[in-house]
């Protein structure tokens, strides 16, 4: 296994990060299977562990911490907050009130004293960044944390907490988490040239574009009997995205590899990433993934990929999952008040 250095923290971790939104009740909840997926990873030489609190409603991280007992100290733990954990309006968010009560729970059954790397799992426009700095930077003076991210942010609120970190006197996001595979490109543009620009690591979420990459979904094939189908019918059907396969598949097959392991080597090939996430929900999956990891594209393989899929560009938006700002996923902000539009 190769190891990165985790943007400027001075954080080694491995380039394959093992996430685990797989573990629990959402998709396994045999705990002892999942706790011998951790293990088999260490073993291979992975060094780098990413959950959340809202994984499961928290089950995620009772299996990471129990996996982690008598290896804690080897291991980069890193888990995320903001996402609902309750029917409570302030059971969620990046308010100060909230990230210093979930990040308790999360040391409470990660069984851990520190978390080596905290993040923000989606900012929160109704809050004030210079709000949730402030308690990061207080939970990392406290020990509770040794650094902290964010993840699936624009390149603009990227800029706006760093300006603002530099001028409150604040520490800063060291890492953001985006959506990046060969079918989902349009980071490339802004936000891994900013990340490069502060010194930020990088970790791909979805680098297999939710299961489209492993070869499992083909045009004209039926689909697999797969969660990834039932929770995201609209991506795993997407015409565009099946066309793409269709003409990834042979270059794959031409360099002698298969496309899922041409899929985590290409999110690699750029060097503004850290490390490419992967999630598997069995033994054999996690088997089939660390397959590929010594798989390096050449430069002619990354050319036909750019003419497949030209950089920057999204094939097909992520269903249910990637950042949508809010004025354009909140109505109120795209529509005058009635009392303006009939004065007009």
């Amino acid at each position: 296994m190769h190891y990165r250095p985790l943007g400027r923290t001075g954080i080694q971790v491995s380039r394959y990060c093992l996430g685990t939104m797989m573990f629990g009740k959402l998709a396994n909840a045999d705990h002892d299977a999942c706790i011998g997926m951790v293990h088999k990873a260490l073993d291979f030489g992975i060094n780098f562990v990413d959950t959340a609190d809202a994984y499961s409603q928290g089950d995620s991280e009772i299996i990471v911490g129990k996996a982690l007992k008598g290896r804690r100290d080897a291991v980069v733990l890193a888990t995320k907050a903001a996402l609902p954990m309750g029917d409570g309006p302030n059971q969620r968010g990046m308010s100060r009130r909230w990230i210093t009560q979930a990040v308790e729970g999360s040391l409470q059954r990660l069984q851990t004293d520190y978390i080596d790397l905290y993040q923000i799992h989606r900012m929160s426009p109704d809050t004030d960044v210079e709000e949730t700095l402030s308690v990061l930077t207080d939970l990392m003076r406290a020990g509770k944390i040794r650094a902290f991210g964010a993840s699936t942010v624009p390149a603009s609120d990227i800029v706006e907490a760093q300006w603002t970190a530099e001028r409150r006197g604040l520490a800063r996001f060291r890492t953001e988490q985006p959506p990046y595979s060969i079918l989902n490109r349009s980071i490339e543009r802004e936000v891994l040239p900013t990340c490069q620009r502060y010194g930020m690591g990088v970790m791909a979420w979805s680098p297999l574009a939710k299961g489209m990459l492993t070869g499992k979904y083909r045009k004209g094939e039926p689909q697999p009997d797969s969660l990834r189908a039932k929770f995201f019918p609209q991506a795993m059907s997407d015409e565009a995205s099946l066309s793409a396969v269709e003409q990834l598949v042979p270059v794959a097959e031409g360099a002698g590899i298969s496309l899922m392991h041409m899929a985590l080597a290409f999110v690699l090939s750029h060097p503004a990433l850290t490390a490419a996430i992967i999630g598997p929900r069995t033994m054999e999956q996690l088997d089939g993934l660390l397959a590929g990891a010594d798989v390096v594209l050449s430069d002619d393989i990354l050319d036909r990929i750019d003419e497949i899929v030209p950089p920057g560009v999204d094939v097909a938006p992520l269903e249910r999952a990637a950042y949508v700002p809010p004025s354009l996923a909140q109505r109120s902000l795209r529509r005058l008040a009635i009392v303006e539009r009939s004065a007009a």
